[in-house]
């Protein structure tokens, strides 16, 4: 079984490449002109994402990207910075590996017996400064990352439905394409009826993205073999390194980081471009009528902004 990361095109067709252009073209048009952190979020590819997540039905992906654009100017999740969700990663419970697979895709370790928090805000703050955190580490031509759970120690006390499903929802309607695979390695029997459960609120093709691992099967190993060089790896995961996780030395890590967030944020044609108001914001419109409120004179100069959105269910 091969884990090289792969692109689903249209059709596989010669001119297929032209024909996602034309889709991302139509979506561009439905939603209108954009400036500042929504016109450099809107890339083409982050355009095809959200057109692969919906199998190319240009008006599906339109209501999902309102949908985020809505979230991201009211979430704000790129102004949160390491010490507003430092209490939330003290165990380490999830943490961006120092090292990437094979394809230069970013890596997440998560250990859900070193949950440390019942506050759902609190964790979903923090699991999204990690994924805003992964995406800005990933290689110029890597779009998704890669999750490592690991499962020892676990009980089914470290984690609940409602948490699993905000979870889903967040990642599935707001970072859609952005995981390559998900290893859940060594999972212990009590946590198979959980996966029958939580499995629906996952969207077929995430789901499918998740593979079980198991230290005493050789053939599920190969998976970690084919992705990793072990020697940079966790024990934890069968891999060479022995250190454990400090919370030290990661927050000057993440403090490091914070600091690339301005100028990963930074558009060429106005860096102090300025986001509308979510107060404006109005949420009864089909997709199809996305129009752009002209602003006053005094920031025309500033440009344009989406200003309708789908509503966005975040229960």
């Amino acid at each position: 079984m091969s884990s090289e990361p792969k692109k689903p095109t249209l059709d596989g067709c010669e001119n297929s490449i032209s024909q996602e252009q034309g889709k991302v073209n139509e979506v561009r048009r439905l939603i209108g002109p954009l400036s500042g952190k929504l016109a450099l979020y809107c890339s083409d590819e982050c355009i095809l994402r959200y057109l692969r997540a919906r199998n190319w039905n240009v008006k599906k992906a339109v209501k999902m990207l309102n949908a985020t654009l809505k979230w991201r100017l009211e979430y704000k999740p790129e102004d949160t910075r390491w010490d507003d969700v430092a209490p939330e990663a003290e165990t380490g419970k999830i943490y961006r590996a120092n090292y990437k697979d094979k394809y230069g895709r970013t890596v997440l370790v998560m250990r859900p017996r070193c949950q440390n928090s019942k506050s759902i805000k609190g964790q979903i703050k923090y699991l999204v400064y990690c994924m805003e955190n992964a995406v800005m580490n990933l290689d110029e031509d890597q779009e998704q990352m890669v999750w490592l759970i690991d499962f020892h120690g676990f009980n089914l006390s470290n984690i609940s439905i409602k948490i699993t499903r905000e979870t889903a929802h967040v990642l599935q309607e707001h970072y859609p394409e952005r995981l390559g695979i998900a290893i859940l390695y060594d999972p212990p029997k009590i946590f198979e009826p959980f996966w029958m459960v939580a499995k629906p609120f996952l969207e077929p093709k995430t789901a499918n993205k998740v593979k079980f691992v198991y230290s005493d099967d050789p053939n599920t190993n190969k998976i970690m073999d084919e992705l990793f060089n072990m020697e940079l790896v966790e024990s934890a995961f069968g891999g060479k390194d022995s250190e454990d996780f400090d919370i030290n030395k990661y927050a000057e890590r993440m403090r490091e980081d914070d600091k690339k967030i301005p100028s990963f944020w930074q558009t060429d044609s106005n860096p102090a471009a300025k986001l509308p108001s979510s107060k404006n914001l109005k949420s009864d419109l089909d997709v199809s009528d996305v129009k752009v409120e002209k602003r006053s004179s005094r920031d025309d100069h500033e440009g344009k902004l989406i200003n309708e959105f789908e509503p966005v269910k975040l229960s």
